[in-house]
């Protein structure tokens, strides 16, 4: 079923399905940019989809089209079971009712979702992480919170985005404004991609990033002061950040992917990493 302005109306009222605000929930309801949202997974036949909060199915119609095996999983029953009812002779669609936390998505190969603003960066970090097979992250958030994700210096810079910036990359693809949901949300949400390079070491990778988890915990001293807080050697913390060419008196914020990767290996090699 596709969900448009002309129905949503309808749809909410008639099966009492009102938005829920305690999981973050805003309707697309713009299904020209549903359809181009879909067509930015480039869906191989070989592929398995997982929809994350498809609430009343705007993508999940688009999905469909296909007959590659999609999985869609939604916290909220009254929305499962409406997809159920809505979509009940789809053989290659699987709904299940949990919270995606809870899901083993490490067979996916792309990811495709809508993400509550309240817990955008926890189900990224979530993703990444847990879903090993997956090369392809289509996701759309509220704008403020992409720089989490993008940003590669800055105050919104942290170990998500080294994270990511180290298997792979993340690209803004399109604005969607506030008109395009039902509710309206009160600011513009982004359209974005992650792609994951299949090459990438990626043990070493998420290594860093438990690296910098600890490194970031006081972002506003200095990378010597929190290296000296990791290590409990100033002496030592000295030395790494001579042979890693990182000066001393710069904060976390300030420290690329690629050096903080570098970081790692000399700590590894050195055998000082915890």
């Amino acid at each position: 079923m596709e969900i448009n302005r002309s129905n949503i109306n309808d749809i909410i009222q008639k099966l009492n399905l009102f938005p829920d605000k305690d999981y973050g929930q805003n309707f697309l309801i713009d299904s020209l940019l549903a359809n181009r949202i879909v067509n930015e997974l480039e869906i191989d036949e070989n592929d398995t989809i997982l929809e994350i909060g498809p609430g009343l199915g705007s993508l999940t119609h688009f999905l469909l089209l296909s007959e590659t095996k999609i999985d869609v999983v939604d916290i909220d029953s009254r929305m499962t079971l409406f997809l159920k009812r809505a979509y009940s002779d789809y053989p290659h669609l699987k709904i299940i009712n949990d919270d995606i936390r809870n899901i083993d998505v490490s067979h996916y190969s792309k990811i495709i979702g809508n993400l509550p603003y309240n817990i955008t960066t926890e189900l990224v970090t979530y993703l990444i992480i847990n879903a090993v097979n997956c090369h392809q992250y289509i996701l759309m958030c509220q704008a403020e919170a992409f720089s989490r994700f993008s940003d590669m210096t800055g105050k919104n810079y942290g170990p998500i985005s080294v994270l990511i910036h180290l298997l792979g990359d993340s690209k803004k693809i399109f604005t969607v404004k506030p008109g395009s949901f039902y509710p309206s949300p009160k600011c513009n949400s982004f359209v974005f991609k992650i792609t994951i390079n299949s090459v990438t070491q990626r043990n070493d990778c998420l290594s860093t990033y438990l690296l910098c988890k600890q490194l970031f915990l006081n972002r506003r001293k200095t990378i010597l002061n929190n290296l000296t807080a990791y290590l409990k050697d100033r002496n030592l913390a000295q030395k790494i950040c001579f042979d890693t060419h990182i000066e001393p008196d710069r904060r976390p914020e300030q420290i690329s992917p690629q050096e903080y990767f570098d970081l790692y290996q000399v700590l590894l090699a050195n055998g000082n990493m915890k």
